[in-house]
């Protein structure tokens, strides 16, 4: 991939909204061949997709937490996504190797919030739980470029 590819990928993905305009400018391309390059880069699937990020405090959702989940019983460990993905506050489901079977990140109002979620997770999962609570967020979703 060439450098101004990747410089592309990186403005973009701290600015999904930048301008072709704009993205020529830091890049030194035409509006035009900034336009062409983030078209060949969204039909090459580097770029999957652009959304709105949104603020979990504004929106009331101040605790944040890491789920680790073992299933109960291992036959049916591969349908713990679907049996969690009906609960809104799951806001990302991992499969991962290691102790657990899968990490959850989860985003609640309040402690009791939390407590009732791991309640819901248990249940719907039929898996025992382990909490990580985060403090603070000193980076997150940092382009990998």
């Amino acid at each position: 991939m060439e450098s101004t590819d990747r410089q592309i990928l990186a403005l973009l993905s701290t600015d999904g909204r930048m301008s072709y305009t704009d993205i020529g400018r830091e890049t030194g391309l035409s509006t035009s061949a900034a336009q062409q390059r983030v078209r060949r880069l969204e039909q090459r699937g580097l770029i999957t997709g652009y959304r709105a990020e949104l603020s979990a405090e504004a929106l009331g959702l101040a605790l944040t937490a890491f789920i680790a989940l073992n299933g109960t019983d291992p036959a049916t460990d591969e349908q713990i996504p679907d049996r969690l993905a009906h609960l809104p506050h799951v806001v990302s489901c991992f499969s991962v190797a290691g102790d657990a079977s899968y990490i959850l990140m989860v985003q609640v109002e309040s402690p009791a919030a939390l407590e009732t979620l791991l309640t819901q997770i248990r249940l719907a999962a039929g898996a025992s739980t382990h909490t990580t609570l985060v403090l603070s967020t000193p980076f997150r979703d940092r382009p990998v470029i």
